[in-house]
């Protein structure tokens, strides 16, 4: 089955493949949390909205249009998915556009102008450690459940959890599914925390130790 996407202005069409019950979006009766991906230093980088449940792709995908709030763009998150769809889309904008769609189902594509795409087409506009929850600004409790995708060295990162004032109060070190030229999975969790102000996941170098690919994520302790 074919899932519809329209993008509000009629130059561009998305959709995506798949029933809206493969989502992993939290939904009530009224709302759903969904993903909207913007960018960080040209790679996708998810958030977490809150719409109406009755069309959550129409939702997610306005959501997408309106861009990133004033704090997300404070912690580096842009957007290149144009006000005027009549315009040409940049490769990190079909991105954007694939990855919010393609939440929707598993293992989907996306249509845009007549092309399907997956999200492997856009290997270059995805970082290397994609954290797809925690996202920014939730709010979490202890232990902390932590899921994404990573393409890295012999498929390894690190995570550290630091709290409000500056301490490191958990760390460790992750195998992904797959890595070093493939993109494969995590899910991990976290020992347990009473205070956390953020997640942050890198690589170090395996030329000199260094920490590479590193990306801090600002969370919260839910009360």
């Amino acid at each position: 089955m074919r899932h519809f996407l329209p993008l509000l202005l009629a130059a561009v069409l998305v959709a995506g493949c798949g029933d809206d019950s493969a989502s992993e979006t939290s939904t009530t009766a009224d709302t759903a949390s969904v993903s909207v991906y913007f960018l960080r230093d040209g790679k996708v980088w998810p958030v977490r909205r809150q719409v109406e449940s009755a069309d959550l792709p129409s939702a997610a995908n306005q959501a997408l249009l309106d861009g990133p709030t004033q704090a997300e763009r404070d912690i580096g998150l842009t957007t290149e998915v144009p006000d005027d769809m009549s315009a040409p889309l940049s490769d990190a904008a079909r991105a954007q556009i694939v990855y919010t769609a393609t939440q929707f189902s598993s293992g989907d594509s996306a249509e845009i102008n007549g092309i399907d795409y997956t999200r492997a087409d856009f290997e270059e506009q995805t970082p290397l450690i994609l954290v797809e929850s925690p996202l920014p600004f939730e709010q979490v409790s202890s232990p902390l459940r932590v899921t994404g995708t990573a393409n890295t060295f012999e498929a390894n990162f690190q995570y550290e959890l630091v709290d409000s004032e500056g301490n490191v109060v958990d760390k460790n070190f992750v195998t992904a599914t797959s890595g070093t030229g493939t993109r494969g999975t995590f899910d991990f969790t976290t020992g347990d925390f009473s205070d956390v102000a953020k997640l942050v996941v890198f690589e170090n170098s395996a030329e000199d130790g260094s920490r590479v690919n590193e990306v801090e994520i600002p969370l919260s302790v839910a009360s």
